[in-house]
């Protein structure tokens, strides 16, 4: 709980002092984020991994912090504004790190932050290639680090396809990526569960479609 007070006090000086075009510190910025998805990525947040009577009193006692403390840092995110740009593909890493926390509404209210920045991206540029390519590299290390699941596929698939149909100039190359990525999502999440199969076959097959 301390912690969450002292991330939302520097949110707060972050917004009012230096986030103007005279006084943006993009460093202050990056700590924030790298500060705040460390903090809810941490093993000791990560309710799952414990048994259910320890689970409840943590529960009881302070709630699950990690849907707050992931709707704070979209907000933030938001409060950028034209500034988001200096942020892609640098926080895409860890924005993809966040979002595979096994947390349904933290994945939920999280998850949206990646069409915007493909939104933000290609309003520049007309494509959406730097956060495309990021996002793929990253999820390729994070699953095989054991992230991930086939829930996150599902909401990764609907959320992105239901912004992307919001905007029809996104609609296709939207659609495309996000294809894309599920279909690679789905391969790693199969690949990774055969990794130690005795069935060789089976392995080999999953090898060869990830390829």
């Amino acid at each position: 709980r301390e912690f969450l007070r002292a991330i939302n006090q520097f949110a707060v000086t972050l917004t009012e002092m230096f986030l103007s075009n005279g006084s943006f510190e993009l460093q202050l910025w990056n700590n924030y984020f790298h500060l705040a998805v460390a903090f809810l990525t941490q093993d000791s947040l990560q309710l799952e991994n414990f048994s259910q009577a320890k689970r409840n009193t943590i529960l009881a006692k302070y709630g699950d912090m990690r849907a707050a403390i992931g709707a704070a840092i979209r907000d933030m995110w938001y409060n950028l504004g034209h500034r988001k740009i200096e942020f892609i593909p640098g926080m895409v890493g860890p924005i993809l790190e966040m979002t595979l926390v096994p947390e349904l509404e933290l994945r939920k209210s999280t998850i949206p932050i990646f069409f915007d920045m493909m939104l933000c991206e290609y309003q520049l540029t007309k494509s959406f290639s730097r956060f495309e390519d990021e996002i793929l590299r990253k999820l390729d290390s994070e699953v095989e680090g054991g992230r991930g699941d086939e829930q996150y596929k599902q909401l990764f698939e609907s959320i992105l396809l239901s912004c992307c149909q919001r905007h029809p100039e996104l609609a296709k190359p939207g659609e495309n990526f996000v294809a894309l990525v599920t279909g690679l999502l789905e391969r790693l999440l199969d690949y990774r569960a055969v990794m130690n199969d005795e069935n060789k076959t089976y392995s080999m097959s999953c090898t060869v479609n990830l390829l």
